[in-house]
């Protein structure tokens, strides 16, 4: 399939980077409602997402750039290339996450509260926006025989992204769902954390362009970390129960 959706004006507009901005646009629907119910103003989201969002995609791009470093000391020109991908979602959720806090302690809100409102939407624009890597043939897995494997250059492989997206949009159903049982503010966005990461852990052994730390995959490091951060300050805001992080 052709990377590039359509042109306007002899500028190319890549499907990858439409498949992110409907993932972005659903992502604060879904949250813009969810807040509505708990209360906060109307546009806390949008305003959030006007901060959050820039600053996820760089984090996104610095991290993948840090992690490619090999590549791109050699290709200084390509450093803020987006087109092709190349962004690494563990660098974006943690420059995300950090301008979220920022936002809710200017705007006073609870931060763990609002993290439980937008942690759904944040999975379910990682499920759409796997498909962009479909779409440009990348982060995919080695050779299976299985029946639902694609053909990436002639040869028949994992379809990691569609792992990745179909554990993403069960585990969006699932956190809304489980949102009307929670146990404190920060329940949610902890439980979207380490399902994430449990997944992303297996699915990552399956691929063939993992970013490396020596012989570790960066993913699966992270990952390890990230399950095991989050169920300590799990454990710790249960015991504070609504007090903010």
């Amino acid at each position: 399939m052709d990377p590039i959706a359509f042109s306007i004006f002899g500028v190319d507009v890549a499907w990858y980077g439409i498949l992110i901005s409907l993932g972005i646009l659903f992502g604060i629907m879904v949250a813009t409602y969810r807040a509505r119910q708990e209360g906060l103003y109307n546009d806390v989201i949008v305003d959030m997402s006007l901060v959050a969002i820039p600053m996820a995609i760089i984090g996104a791009r610095a991290y993948y750039v840090i992690f490619s470093w090999d590549y791109y000391s050699q290709n200084p020109d390509q450093i803020l290339n987006i087109r092709q991908g190349g962004l690494a979602i563990h660098g974006g959720i943690i420059f995300g996450v950090l301008a979220g806090y920022l936002f809710c302690k200017y705007k006073n809100i609870k931060f763990w509260k609002l993290a439980d409102i937008v942690a759904p939407s944040i999975i379910l624009g990682q499920a759409i926006g796997r498909w962009g890597n479909f779409i440009n043939q990348e982060a995919h897995g080695g050779p299976t025989n299985l029946p639902w494997g694609i053909m990436v250059d002639g040869v028949k492989v994992h379809p990691t992204f569609l792992y990745e997206s179909l554990w993403n949009f069960g585990v969006f159903i699932f956190l809304l769902f489980y949102s009307k049982k929670k146990k404190y503010n920060g329940h949610i966005f902890v439980l979207y954390l380490i399902l994430y990461s449990i997944a992303r852990f297996f699915i990552e052994g399956l691929r063939t362009d993992s970013l490396m730390f020596g012989s570790f995959r960066v993913a699966q490091l992270i990952s390890i970390a990230i399950i095991i951060g989050t169920i300590i300050i799990g454990q710790i805001l249960r015991k504070k129960q609504n007090k903010i992080f």
